[in-house]
């Protein structure tokens, strides 16, 4: 692989970090908002419920074609659609549309972050020292799942109306945009003389699916998916209905999640691997804790406590993902890895990862 400059790959990068940042963000976001979407258009949870079914499935939707079409369009262009439908799925949200059309800008969403953190998964796992990167990448989907309801907590406090949120949102995406036009720049990759062996993409995805490792790991992946999704997305909602607990007290512990995402992406594995602590144990210790944390959550009385259950809880589901992510070539043959194969391998991932959001939350 021929090396970036070192001025613009620390910039690509970096536009990685922000960019995750963001969909981070409209998360966080989101969750806060149901309650206001609710009073503006009068309607319950179960219509509420159906806008992240349609995200998730346009999300869905963006793995089947995302590793093609970054071949066809290049990735740099990928990420220019993505970030543009994204960005159209705002202004739904700013114009305050009807309700049928607020479906419409769920799936501009969908679509564009699903490019998104497809396309710049792609880009990190081209760049050396991919591992530790990819961590990083995800940590800072944490840190947008922070800022995220202190934002709309936020601006709901000053009564500016919520759709100024997605004003704020919008901004930043531009921004993105502007970035990734003038200063990303996608390593090449030389071509592996050997590669003309490899299956085909198509062949390589197909026989991906027939690994029973592959689909061990998607139900795992399906569970953990949903836990995640739904404490981000309905946690606000929960705290405040459930657990008495004041607008602004639920924000900042919504953003408790968030910030327990942002540590034990950056803590965690690395004090593991420094301690020697094997991959195998880390995981059975993260999924331990997870359902410990889930258990105070919804079993204790006081607010306050469910508070500390919800932000352990994002602890210790942070490194989980990027930990399975990558082991995924240790899972299957050499031969589906390298290459062009590689993108394939993350497609049946990506499948099944965000069609987990959908099966939970319906």
């Amino acid at each position: 692989m021929k090396d970036l400059s070192t001025r613009f790959a620390r910039l690509s990068i970096g536009l990685s970090f922000y960019s995750f940042a963001l969909v981070g963000l409209s998360v966080g976001v989101g969750g806060v908002i149901l309650k206001s979407l609710s009073t503006s258009y009068h309607v319950g949870d179960a219509m509420l419920g159906t806008l992240f079914v349609v995200l998730y499935l346009s999300y869905s939707l963006s793995s089947f074609f995302c590793g093609p079409l970054a071949q066809r369009l290049s990735l740099r262009w990928l990420l220019i659609l993505g970030t543009t439908l994204f960005l159209l799925g705002m202004l739904g949200f700013i114009l305050e549309v009807p309700f049928a059309l607020l479906e419409i800008s769920y799936v501009c969403m969908g679509l564009g972050t699903g490019m998104i953190e497809t396309g710049f998964n792609i880009f990190i796992s081209a760049l050396p020292g991919r591992t530790s990167l990819l961590n990083y990448l995800h940590a800072f989907y944490g840190v947008g799942i922070i800022f995220g309801p202190l934002l709309a907590t936020g601006i709901l406090a000053l009564l500016w109306g919520w759709n100024r949120i997605y004003v704020v949102l919008a901004v930043l995406i531009l921004l993105q945009l502007g970035g990734i036009v003038l200063f990303l720049r996608v390593p090449v990759v030389e071509k592996d003389p050997s590669q003309e062996q490899a299956p085909t993409q198509r062949t390589a995805f197909r026989e991906a699916l027939t690994q029973p490792l592959i689909w061990l790991t998607a139900i795992f992946l399906l569970v953990y998916a949903g836990v995640e999704v739904c404490a981000s997305s309905w946690g606000y909602t929960y705290l405040v209905d459930k657990q008495a607990l004041g607008p602004l007290a639920a924000g900042w512990i919504v953003s408790g999640f968030g910030i327990g995402l942002t540590l034990g992406r950056f803590l965690i594995q690395p004090m593991a691997q420094r301690k020697g602590v094997s991959v195998t144990t880390l995981m059975y210790t993260l999924i331990g804790a997870a359902i410990l944390s889930l258990l105070i959550t919804w079993l204790m009385p006081f607010g306050i406590l469910a508070g500390i259950g919800f932000c352990l809880l994002g602890l210790s589901l942070a490194p989980i993902y990027p930990l399975t992510v990558a082991l995924v070539p240790k899972l299957v043959p050499e031969r589906l890895v390298p290459s062009a194969n590689r993108n394939a391998l993350r497609q049946s991932f990506g499948v099944t990862y965000y069609l987990a959001h959908v099966s939970l939350l319906s």
